[in-house]
């Protein structure tokens, strides 16, 4: 019999789809307003880069404050400088002003704040819902962030832009001050044992640690670094082959759109299968059928031109996506120790997500010298191969990671209870 989420979690649950929404909003909104202040393409396509580079030089570093602090507060104060930083550029629009170089400001900014708070959404989840739930908790968060993100804050944010820049920026504050307002009546203090005496240099290089001596996890972070820098070789040159008129599927621009939300469906549908899946077909095997889902996304152009086929291909490459993430995250949230979890939560996106530059990179050289084709069946090739990390990670394997670490923590537990003669907030409020 599974667990109950608890009120807790759902306060959670609403205050991450508010933020999320916010995120989907702001996505779009940037460079619909950068076009305002110039033309040139390289500067408009900077500001994607602005936003990102900050997982690149911050993930560490957040990780290891999530595992310092209150992870709770972290979040807090992420969103917290995201409403403050956007209300005064809305208040600049407002007079007026406002630059190119603003909004990369703003971008880089509120990119930072943004790792600061993902590191510790993903870290506190184990302190607000059991081992056994860790699944369907995941599940329901996925699915509220690719709804709200990926479905309505986009389209929401081009008609918001419509009305005006104050419109635009101004309608993501009030979705972060809603979600803070929502996070604060989560009771509880999310912090670890952490002695608070060593260096945050010191403690990121015992998460790098952590994550490259567990077999397991660090098998898992190469074989998701794999296939993102597939992905990102295959959706680089993508537009190349499906819009125009001289193109190989000859979409129009709403066509392409509705192509990719093919992928986001299927997502969706993912993040509530993942629970049966693990269920039903188990860990191993469940991941192994999500690679060869996962082939379908990047190699299936190379075989056809029909919008219908591919499309179906990503549907069905989204769902077995989702339940990748789901599987593995709560595998990493029930076996990595709780004052480790948010420096091995960024190490693993670092090495996960650092290939996505190099895969649009790589796609771009192969379609140069060997054409479009070439880069989609190439990477089905590569990803293919991934199924090669299952004969590290197999159930026997991941079931005995679990137990040990479920050991570790009753213990860790028991220690803590007895010196502080009663449960922690955490532990009351968590459970």
């Amino acid at each position: 019999m599974t667990s109950s989420l608890g009120a807790p979690y759902w306060k959670l649950w609403t205050s991450s789809a508010l933020s999320n929404l916010a995120d989907g909003v702001m996505k779009v909104a940037l460079p619909l307003v950068a076009i305002r202040y110039t033309e040139s393409p390289a500067l408009i396509a900077g500001l994607g880069f602005a936003f990102t580079l900050p997982w690149l030089l911050f993930a560490l570093t957040a990780g290891a404050l999530a595992d310092r602090f209150d992870r709770r507060r972290l979040m807090l104060i992420g969103n917290t400088a995201r409403a403050t930083l956007l209300a005064a550029l809305v208040v600049i629009a407002l007079l007026g002003g406002g630059s190119i170089w603003m909004l990369y400001a703003v971008a880089l900014f509120v990119g930072t704040a943004e790792t600061v708070y993902d590191t510790s959404a993903q870290s506190i989840l184990p302190q607000l819902v059991s081992r056994d739930a860790l699944s369907r908790a995941n599940g329901r968060l996925y699915a509220a962030e690719l709804t709200t993100n990926q479905f309505v804050g986009p389209p929401l944010g081009g008609f918001l832009v419509a009305s005006g820049i104050a419109v635009a920026f101004g309608a993501p504050v009030l979705l972060w001050v809603l979600a803070i307002g929502m996070l604060l009546l989560v009771r509880g203090r999310f912090s670890t044992d952490h002695p608070g005496t060593t260096t945050i240099r010191t403690d990121i290089a015992e998460g790098l640690r952590f994550l490259w001596h567990n077999t397991i996890l660090r098998v898992l972070a190469i074989m998701v670094g794999v296939f993102n820098l597939a992905s990102s070789a295959t959706f680089t040159v993508l537009v190349l082959y499906a819009v125009g008129p001289n193109s190989a599927m000859k979409l129009t621009d709403p066509g392409y759109g509705l192509l990719l939300t093919a992928s986001a469906l299927g997502s969706v549908l993912g993040s509530f299968a993942a629970e049966w899946a693990e269920r039903r077909l188990g860990r191993a095997r469940a991941l192994a059928l999500t690679i060869l889902g996962s082939v379908l996304t990047v190699a299936t152009p190379a075989f056809t031109t029909d919008a219908w086929v591919i499309g179906a291909a990503f549907f069905l490459g989204g769902i077995t996506v989702s339940i990748w993430n789901v599987i593995t995250v709560s595998l990493r949230q029930r076996i990595a120790p709780p004052r480790l979890l948010g420096r091995v939560n960024s190490a693993y996106r670092l090495v996960a997500w650092g290939t996505m530059p190099l895969g649009a990179a790589l796609g771009g050289v192969i379609a140069e010298f060997f054409g479009l084709p070439a880069v989609f069946l190439s990477m089905g090739v590569v990803v293919v191969c991934l199924l090669l990390g299952m004969f590290w990670v197999t159930d026997t394997r991941m079931d005995a990671a679990d137990e040990a670490a479920e050991r570790e923590h009753a213990a860790a537990t028991a220690t803590a209870t007895s010196a502080a003669g009663g449960p922690s907030p955490a532990e009351e409020n968590g459970r």
